[in-house]
């Protein structure tokens, strides 16, 4: 999946390019006596808050799609393992191994040892396992591994993930290195080139292969030169067994069959109360490819899905993103059910009705503009309910499929969640972080006046416009093959890219979607702002950036200020000892951006693996130690946790004569509780899955 940043930094969402929420032009609240007292942050912890989000418009559903939306959410949250136990393959066993202590240890839990356990547990919840979300580093306990033998010893034993006759001690002789040796399992996606990314990598995409190994696997069953490519790897685990290289398919009756199951009896209800011909025939494919695995069927139900324009209700429910694995094949699990948000959606379909002016207007080589723009369809959606890779932490805006040649030849579907992003505004206002990181009075100003407009804009530039925008050249591979494990970073890049071009252009006042360009010099401002200074609160001191997004916005700004130097295009300052970046000639930036979107399209287009390493390696890894220092430390004073996390509403049927009339919507404030509801009741997987 295309995202706007699925990860977004809750305490700077007023600071990052298009993945910083605002309030949706249009946007609405259907009880504004409720939005005033509505408690959108419930708790902060470590580097992470705690959101909620409501889901206006609700009640003015049919009961039909209310019916079909509570089946979706089933089926969303029925996947919930997966990911975990894709994290890591002992993410399962230390999961339920905390939620037992949680439950059952009868000891004292008013000591700092137990608050710090406490702390460390919500810490794995949010990332899905013990690796970080988004460095992907593993995350150390804060506090003795003595006190957890403590802990698991004085849990009740029947709540324990003990595996064939394994004792309490073997149970803690067993965790005790995973979680407290920094050197087991360190990180979770190693993107270092230099090493074997696959060893490196603490996921569960390989097991018993080296990167050598997994290339050569995929190199000989790629078909060379098919203009339909299937995802190859996506949905597979892969495995040496008996010295033999095998893929593991997940599917009914292979590897997460418990999982999956329960998916497809959702699905299959939510088929029953369709709301279009169209919508029935992608969950029937989404459920076909579920049954056999087979990825022809799964750009089948592609095809299907983007072709439904018209549902009101719409999900996500399938191996999606590739992140997570270095290699960028492997999909993680994960679903998102939402609904559309009619008024919202009008702004972005203005922009969409409009892309083949920017296609045929962007500075990138004419030959690898698209000649005819296909099946581009927006909208804004209020989020029901997400799971797996979107939850706790989730995107803002969505542009799938994956694919290169179904974008090409049937297009995409782009999302911008619009009732995520207002959450993030109510929680973001006045936090004092663009007081301390913008250099004047004036750039303070502008940014409090455009901001929000800057964000939604950019926004839907990315994801409408940038992920479907340009065309692979004949004969060249699909970039996972031809980019490796920079094709992420570079396509985040590129779509940036596009976004930053155009929110400077005059069209975008013509076409009615932005008042002046004073919201495209917000946007830079913020985006240089961040990219170079802010985004460096998130990355541990003596760290190399490792998240594609993180390396996506240095490398842009890096390269646009180093090639700006000569004409002073942005300028250092320091003011009271503090540095700051400020933008001396934004027309000139703008050219800036599009001669490195042209550069980037040119090495997606021709599949140039060495000049994306150079670009990638060069601008976008490795970051000033002492400013990065200085980041922190100003940060530091401001209290606001630099991640978020969300709890999601809880859908309740009414039923009558056995059947579902209505459906309530419930907002819990407690993620405890609320992780432990979904363990209790979305706990499918064995512990160990093979």
């Amino acid at each position: 999946m295309k995202k706007i940043e699925l990860l977004i930094c809750a305490g700077m969402a007023t600071l990052i390019l298009s993945c910083g929420p605002g309030k949706q032009q249009g946007y609405k609240n259907d009880d504004s006596d409720v939005l005033d007292t509505f408690k959108y942050q419930t708790e902060q912890f470590a580097d992470i808050k705690v959101l909620r989000y409501k889901i206006p418009q609700f009640e003015s559903l049919k009961p039909t799609q209310k019916e079909l939306i509570y089946y979706l959410y089933q089926a969303a949250l029925a996947g919930r393992d997966i990911l975990w136990d894709q994290n890591y393959k002992y993410n399962l066993m230390i999961r339920r191994t905390l939620e037992a202590v949680v439950n059952t240890y009868k000891g004292n839990k008013n000591c700092e040892n137990y608050k710090n356990f406490m702390i460390y547990t919500k810490k794995v919840w949010v990332s899905n396992g013990i690796h970080h979300h988004y460095s992907m580093d593993k995350m150390m306990p804060e506090f003795p591994q003595e006190y957890f033998a403590e802990l698991v010893k004085n849990t009740d034993k029947k709540e324990l993930p003990l595996e064939n006759g394994q004792t309490v001690d073997g149970l803690i002789e067993f965790l005790t290195p995973i979680l407290f040796d920094p050197d087991v399992d360190n990180k979770r996606v190693n993107l270092d080139a230099e090493q074997d990314m696959i060893k490196g990598s603490a996921n569960n995409f390989y097991e018993g292969v080296t990167q050598k190994e997994a290339e050569a696997f995929y190199s000989k069953i790629v078909k060379k030169n098919d203009p339909k490519p299937v995802s190859y790897g996506l949905n597979s685990k892969l495995v040496k067994e008996n010295g033999k290289i095998v893929e593991k398919t997940w599917k009914v009756g292979g590897l997460y069959t418990q999982a999956i199951e329960k998916i497809v009896f959702w699905l299959e209800k939510a088929i029953g109360v369709s709301e279009s011909a169209p919508q029935k025939a992608a969950l029937e494919k989404l459920v076909e490819f579920y049954r056999t695995g087979d990825l022809k069927v799964f750009d089948e139900y592609c095809i299907l899905w983007t072709k439904d324009t018209e549902s009101m209700v719409d999900v996500v429910n399938g191996f999606i993103e590739v992140y997570g694995d270095p290699l960028g094949k492997k999909g993680s699990f994960e679903s998102m059910v939402s609904f559309r948000d009619v008024e919202t959606t009008k702004r972005v379909q203005a922009i969409c009705s409009n892309a083949q002016w920017f296609e045929n207007n962007s500075p990138i080589d004419d030959q690898y503009k698209r000649k005819q723009v296909k099946g581009v369809t927006a909208k804004a959606i209020n989020v029901v309910v997400e799971s797996g890779d979107c939850s706790p932490s989730t995107p803002i805006g969505v542009n799938l499929p994956n694919a290169d040649w179904i974008r090409s030849e049937y297009g995409s579907k782009s999302v911008s969640m619009a009732n995520i992003m207002y959450s993030y505004d109510e929680v973001t206002k006045s936090n004092g972080a663009l007081e301390e990181f913008a250099y004047s009075k004036q750039e303070v100003a502008i940014a409090k006046k455009y901001s929000t407009i800057a964000d939604n804009i950019t926004t839907d530039m990315h994801e409408v416009i940038g992920h479907g925008s340009g065309q692979i050249k004949d004969g060249v591979g699909d970039p996972s093959e031809t980019l490796k494990s920079y094709a992420s970073t570079l396509e985040e890049a590129r779509a940036d890219l596009v976004a930053l071009y155009y929110i400077y252009d005059k069209k975008l006042i013509d076409i009615g979607v932005m008042p002046n360009l004073k919201v495209g010099r917000a946007e830079y401002d913020k985006y240089i702002r961040n990219g170079l200074l802010t985004q460096l609160v998130r990355l541990e001191t003596g760290k190399n950036l490792e998240e594609s997004h993180m390396r996506n916005r240095q490398l842009i700004c890096k390269w646009v200020y180093e090639k700006g130097e000569p004409e002073n295009v942005i300028e250092k300052k320091i003011k009271n000892g503090k540095t700051f970046f400020v933008i001396n000639d934004y027309q000139k930036l703008r050219k800036l951006f599009g001669q490195l979107l042209k550069e980037i399209q040119r090495i997606k287009s021709e599949g140039d693996y060495e000049a994306g390493k150079a670009l990638v390696e060069y601008y976008g890894v490795k970051v000033d130690p002492s400013l990065h220092k200085e980041v922190k430390e100003r940060w530091k004073k401001l209290n606001i946790a630099p991640y978020a996390a969300f709890i999601n509403p809880v859908l309740v049927p009414i039923m009558k004569d056995g059947k579902i009339v209505d459906v309530k919507v419930e907002y819990p404030k407690d993620f405890t509780q609320q992780m432990l509801d979904y363990a209790k009741n979305y706990s499918f997987l064995p512990t160990i899955n093979k």
